[in-house]
This record gives structure tokens, C-alpha cells and sequence, in this order.
């Protein structure tokens, strides 16, 4: 049987490592290919202009694309327009239907007073970009039959510094105001993927994807600041909360009902693990 990954940057890539240390064959699908690690063979397509060519015996597929503009036609392009193809292409191609596992983001809630939110909150999205990731998500769970769900919250991981180089070179700032942000590490991410898409029982068609602790940013920036050495960064009025409010908090229940565990349960965990070297990000 084999395992297809529409989408293959950091995530995708470390999703498809996973499945083939479990003895899958392994299918990436992106624009370039040359990089791709051995274990995953490369098949070279524009998933928002055209189908793929699936093998008959796929019983995984992963859409786990990211886009390259952050517009409202970026974001059509690479969710929607991707999701479309893949659709039409295991219609065409596949045997038997295969069990389809689509990455999404909490972004679709449109929770911004720090409530909490779970599978059961209407997802009302307040920007356009969400507003596009809400119809891919639609999109696919009418038209692909085994078809789910997983809305990651930030994610987090090797390689991803951009947060800890501005605590490094001084530009961070954090709010006067408590910010609730959800986050998972990039493994863990990979980890829920493999573990919904090759669980005994059928899965649920949406799932949320974060770690058990919803954090104030600027804990988790404090956090950060002591493991790097770094003056914990001064507060300025509004800090990077930058207007959104108070941010919302994802509960995992469902997911961990599954018998999913996380390695790192918290940023605390995860950061140390960055921050110790552990690990490296794909390309």
C-alpha cells in the first residue's frame, strides 16, 4: 500500500519519513523534487494547476500544501484549487478509497476574546485568508469520502527561529495584555498525522491539533528570552498582540481520546528541544 503526501515542505516531509519507517511506500507530491530525502519518491506537479497521477494502490493521502503568497488568490490557488485536483485525481486513479488526512489551521475559529474552542465551536472565519481555508476544508469533506480534518495551531520547531531571533537581536516586544496563543511542535504535528490516518477505527471528520497548554505569548517569549540568555523584552502597550484581541485557547481532547500522546506536551518541552539543537527542518 502506498502513502501519498500532497505537499511535501517540513511537515509533509517529516510525515512521510514517519510513514516509511512504518514500511509504507512513500509518494511526495510538489513543484521540485530534487531534494526530497530517498525514502520518499518524488513526483513533480503543480497541484493547484493539475491532478496528480496517484498509484492505483493508495491507501493514504496527506494534503499538507502551504502557500507561497499570503493573499486571498494565494491561498485559493494552493487550498483550494489543490484540494480539487487531489479530489478528482483519487476519483480517477485509486482502487478502493483511501483514508485522506487534510492539514487545516484553528485559524478557521474566529475566536479572538480568549475563549476556548474545540471541534464543536462554529468555524467563522474573520479574514479572508481563514475565510479560504474554511472553503478547502468544506470542499473536500463533501466531495472525498474517509475524508478528515486536522486544524494545527501554530507550529513550531527545528529550524523555525524567527521568533528567537528577534528576542536575540532586541526587536521583541510583549504585550501590556494577556494573549493566548496555541502552538505544536512540527514532530508532534507529524506524529498526529501518521497516528489519524493509520488508526484501527475510523476517525472523525475534524480534529484540532495543539498541545495541552495554551499559553500567554509572553510567557512564552520570557521563556525564550532566559533559555537564550537575552533581558526578558520590554513591554510596550498592546506589544504584539498588535489589536487581535485576546487570542482564543484550542483544547485537544478529541484528539487525545484517539490515544494520541504528545512528546512535547507544552512550548516548555518543545523551545528546550529547539533550543538544545535537537532535531533539523526539511527543505
Amino acid at each position: 500500500m502506498t502513502v501519498v503526501i500532497a505537499g511535501c515542505g517540513d511537515l509533509g516531509i517529516e510525515t512521510g519519513l514517519r510513514f516509511a519507517a512504518l514500511g509504507h511506500s512513500v509518494v511526495g507530491l510538489r513543484r521540485s523534487i530534487e531534494k526530497l530525502p530517498p525514502e520518499i519518491a518524488g513526483q513533480a506537479v503543480d497541484l493547484s494547476a493539475r491532478m496528480p497521477v496517484l498509484p492505483p494502490d493508495t491507501s493514504i493521502v496527506v494534503i499538507a500544501v502551504s502557500p507561497d503568497e499570503r493573499t486571498r488568490e494565494g491561498y485559493r490557488a494552493t487550498y483550494v484549487d489543490s484540494v480539487r485536483n487531489i479530489a478528482a485525481a483519487i476519483e480517477r486513479d485509486c482502487a478502493t478509497a483511501p483514508r485522506v488526512i487534510y492539514v487545516s489551521s484553528t485559524a478557521v475559529y474566529g475566536v479572538s476574546d480568549g475563549s476556548w474552542v474545540d471541534e464543536s465551536t462554529p468555524a467563522t472565519p474573520t479574514t479572508e485568508t481563514a475565510s479560504v481555508l474554511r472553503e478547502a476544508e468544506e470542499l473536500l469533506l463533501e466531495s472525498v469520502a474517509n475524508s478528515t480534518v486536522l486544524r494545527l495551531a501554530g507550529i513550531y520547531g527545528p529550524g523555525r527561529t524567527r521568533q528567537i531571533d528577534r528576542i536575540r537581536a532586541g526587536d521583541e516586544t510583549v504585550a501590556s495584555t494577556p494573549y493566548f496563543t496555541n502552538l505544536i511542535h512540527r514532530d508532534d504535528a507529524a506524529a498526529a498525522i501518521v497516528h489519524l490516518a493509520t488508526m484501527a477505527s475510523s476517525p472523525a471528520s475534524i480534529y484540532v491539533g495543539v498541545d495541552d497548554e495554551p499559553a500567554d505569548q509572553r510567557e512564552v517569549i520570557e521563556f525564550l528570552a532566559r533559555g537564550i540568555g537575552r533581558p526578558v523584552p520590554f513591554e510596550r502597550a498592546g506589544g504584539v498582540t498588535g489589536g487581535r484581541g485576546r487570542g482564543k485557547r484550542c483544547r485537544n481532547a478529541l484528539l487525545k481520546s484517539t490515544g494520541f500522546s504528545f512528546t512535547y506536551p507544552s512550548y516548555r518541552e518543545g523551545y528546550a528541544a529547539v533550543l538544545g539543537g535537537e532535531g533539523a527542518r526539511h527543505r
